[in-house]
């Protein structure tokens, strides 16, 4: 049975009512008067609210860690980090997870966004998608989900029925999950064993979200998949050596990289990297142990991939 327009009402006044105590839905008193500034201006003013996600982000940390070392564990599992939202969250999921590949060289299926709608979401707005909660179970047990997962929810509002039903899910089944959410009330935290809330206040435009609560949710999916790559050996000092050679301007990448973590030339470097199929972690310990590459491709594999490991293992000439 259809609902009545009555019911419609009362259902919409409710939902009027929730967002009244959100945060992220307020009003902010600092761009009252955007509409009557300069271009500059209006900029100026934007940027100002820009400049408050980094603290909020900072104040979240030690939530962030969290959710890094279960992602970690997930991961040295055999399991997966799984990103899960709706609309600008559920795009920036999917950005950060796709940008894993080419980084770090991890198959697609290690790291997995998932979006309300579905692929058509991505790019064009699915209306009405965000409040199916099933279809947050769903889209997760379609990814035949295991306990040895992790589960990443991401709403501003930290109310998206979508979200909160995935969570819920991945939950029942033992996974981890943690909940990216700008507002301190979110129900979505009552479904996640870790609560991440950059509090950013008000957006510059009345409920736009996308604006400070989805930079603050870029920056910390870029924390929480960065340092997970760290701290599975994906990197040697601030070098990204498991970057995936596939074009010409990753190929470059690859050798300055091997030049910068060795001090070798650039005719050494490329020379290297040809002997080691453009592996730059392998060249970069070939050089550094003055190793062939078969010795360098064991050394590795006795260090689980670690290359500082790797190193630590032989004598530096």
């Amino acid at each position: 049975m259809s609902s009545t327009p009555s019911s419609q009402t009362t259902s919409t006044s409710i939902l009027a009512e929730e967002l009244s105590r959100i945060v992220s839905e307020g009003r902010n008193p600092e761009t009252t008067h955007m509409d009557t500034l300069s271009t500059e201006k209006m900029l100026a003013c934007i940027n100002r609210e820009d400049a408050k996600v980094a603290e909020a982000v900072k104040q979240a940390i030690p939530a962030i860690a969290k959710a890094v070392d279960a992602a970690t564990s997930s991961l040295k599992k055999g399991g997966r980090l799984i990103y899960l939202g709706a609309g600008t969250s559920g795009r920036l999921g999917i950005l950060d997870a796709v940008e894993c590949r080419p980084t770090f060289s991890v198959p697609d299926s290690m790291v997995i966004g998932v979006i309300a709608g579905g692929e058509p979401a991505i790019q064009h707005a699915v209306e009405g998608a965000e409040d199916n909660q099933l279809a947050g179970e769903e889209d997760l047990a379609s990814l035949a989900l295991t306990k040895d997962d992790t589960v990443i929810g991401l709403s501003a509002s930290g109310r998206t029925p979508y979200v909160c039903g995935g969570l819920r899910y991945a939950r029942q089944l033992g996974c981890s999950t943690a909940a990216i959410a700008c507002s301190p009330n979110a129900v979505m935290f009552s479904h996640a064993d870790i609560a991440i809330c950059p509090l950013v206040g008000p957006e510059a435009l009345t409920g736009s979200t996308r604006m400070k609560s989805g930079t603050a949710q870029k920056m910390i999916l870029n924390m929480i998949s960065t340092a997970t790559m760290v701290k599975l050996g994906k990197t040697y000092e601030n070098l990204m050596v498991d970057v995936n050679a596939t074009n010409a301007k990753l190929k470059a990448r690859a050798k300055r990289i091997v030049m910068q973590a060795t001090q070798c030339t650039e005719e050494v470097a490329a020379e290297t990297l040809s002997t080691a199929d453009n592996n730059a972690k392998l060249a970069i310990l070939m050089i550094l142990t003055n190793t062939d590459v078969d010795a360098a491709r064991k050394h590795l594999a006795e260090s689980q991939g670690y290359l500082r490991g790797a190193i630590g293992h032989r004598e530096i000439p």
